[in-house]
């Protein structure tokens, strides 16, 4: 079986997604080190009979507690159990890894430096590192009355842009003309900050079934303190935590054509679900490709996830986004005028190609940790509510990534990561009403549950969802709703010794 590099345009592999009124090509492959052995017919109807949802629920499958495959890292106690590599992770590849690890956590300083491998912060921004935005690798919060937020941020746009002929149904947006298309809520001296996002909350009150109310956080956002003048008046908001990093090099493995086979953009099937495929301008190759990462999977490949992180959340100019000045506009000329970090130490960039590489490689090889207490019947019995109430319909259990000889961490493995990869219309309660690409206002990508029951662990706190919102799991199900809706009403009406074990079951990915 000959290897084949998906992504050189002059012999790509294309899959179709349907849509309303036409398919679109979409390349199969993820970044210029993605290089799949094609599976043969045998191991596809293998591989089909192996991720078929379980009916058996009186025990533990068969390696169900290796979320990660041979990639699965230890559980532990420590609130660094999301740290360690890819487990399969040969030794003279762990340089590289903590190199990565190392750039990752870095606290970049502001220009002019002593030091120039670390100056070019900002001039505006929202953390000094990516661990500020990840801590432990983990996921962000939303901040409380008074504090500054760290890991939430603000994504902005307006209606209107230009077209995009070559992705059939996608939405054109564009910057807002003065903030960009992030609110960058610090800033180095002499430099005026974007603004401060303000969150308000009104509390909304759920009855379940067995006389138990919980009560549901409904946020509203704003902008305060502007520091470059007015926002458009048809500005678009939207919330974002930052998401836990584990398992990254995973999920961009999966095979394109087995997210896609899931989509049922017209609900063909009438079950209610219908999945559509977030479908990206690949900025390395021109190319339409699956989008995989982010809350609404508006990026294609971990590098450009990463690459983008570093120009929005930090300033830092790479290969990629070479503006020394960051996200500041033209409307921003003292941001534009601020010294930057662009030098001939590193090839005028702030952090050159080598460091990007380190970075991408250390994001796909966050280790998952093993699954705890998978054959306790109060987990077995919440695993059976889980199946059973259609949340497995978006939340799929379980996929086989391609066969790489050149990434042998992610290369072939059984995972259980419960996503689709897809988007979905998830109603009005979480709409944010702001496009990006194919995604509409109220879609979301299915966010993967591998490591959700570590959360407390590892950041010290229980918030969930896009924006934080959600203070426990039984919260964040309850704002469940579009296409989840009967999902979630299945779950309201649930006896309450039911609904327990589902959140055990939660607890135990």
């Amino acid at each position: 079986m000959a290897l084949r590099p998906l992504l050189l345009l002059t012999a790509i592999t294309v899959a179709t997604v349907s849509t309303a009124s036409q398919r679109t090509a979409v390349p199969l492959g993820h970044d210029q080190h993605l290089y799949p052995i094609e599976r043969t017919k045998s191991e596809r109807a293998r591989i089909a009979a192996i991720m078929q949802p379980t009916t058996d629920f009186s025990k533990a499958e068969p390696f169900e507690s290796l979320s990660a495959g041979g990639a699965t890292s230890p559980a532990t106690k420590s609130e660094k159990v999301f740290k360690p590599p890819s487990a399969n992770m040969a030794f003279d590849r762990k340089m590289e890894f903590l190199l990565g690890e190392a750039l990752f956590e870095k606290l970049w300083v502001s220009s002019p430096a002593s030091t120039k491998a670390s100056d070019g912060v900002g001039p505006i921004y929202n953390a000094r590192s990516c661990g500020r935005c990840h801590p432990n690798a983990g996921r962000g919060k939303p901040p409380k009355d008074g504090e500054t937020p760290r890991s939430f941020f603000l994504r902005l746009s307006i209606p209107g842009g230009p077209s995009m002929d070559d992705i059939e149904d996608y939405i054109v947006d564009s910057p807002e003309p003065t903030y960009g298309r992030q609110l960058q809520n610090v800033s180095v001296g002499g430099v005026n900050r974007e603004g401060d996002p303000v969150i308000s909350y009104e509390e909304i009150e759920i009855e379940l079934a067995g006389g138990e109310t919980v009560s549901l956080r409904d946020p509203s956002y704003s902008i305060e303190n502007m520091g470059h003048g007015p926002l458009h008046p048809d500005l678009m908001i939207s919330p974002r935590v930052g998401q836990q990093m584990i398992g990254l090099g995973l999920l961009e493995s999966i095979p394109s054509e087995t997210i896609i086979a899931f989509a049922d953009p017209d609900d063909a099937n009438g079950d209610g679900i219908s999945g559509r495929a977030q479908i990206v301008m690949s900025e390395v190759w021109g190319e339409p490709m699956l989008g995989r990462f982010g809350h609404k999977a508006g990026t294609a490949t971990v590098y450009m996830q990463s690459a983008s992180a570093f120009h929005s959340d930090i300033g830092i100019s790479s290969p990629m986004f070479p503006q020394g000045y960051g996200e500041c506009t033209q409307n921003q000329p003292d941001c534009l005028k601020a010294p930057d970090g662009n030098s001939e130490v590193n090839g005028d960039l702030e952090i050159p190609a080598a460091g990007m590489d380190a970075v991408a490689f250390y994001a796909k090889n966050i280790a998952v940790p093993m699954r705890r207490n998978v054959d306790d019947p109060t987990v077995l019995r919440g695993k059976q509510m889980f199946y059973q109430s259609g949340c497995i319909d978006c939340h799929r259990p379980k996929f086989v990534t391609h066969r790489l000889e050149d990434r042998p961490e992610q290369s072939f493995q059984l995972i259980w990561p419960y996503t689709d990869m897809l988007l979905h219309d998830m109603g009005e309660g979480l709409a944010d009403h702001r496009p990006e690409a194919r995604a509409n206002g109220y879609e979301w990508r299915t966010p993967p549950l591998w490591g959700i029951g570590l959360t407390e662990q590892t950041v010290g706190h229980t918030y969930f969802l896009h924006d934080g919102r959600a203070r426990s799991l039984m919260e964040a199900i309850l704002w469940h709703g579009g296409e989840a809706a009967a999902a979630q009403q299945t779950v309201v009406e649930m006896p309450k010794a039911d609904r327990d074990a589902l959140i055990k079951f939660l607890e135990s990915l």
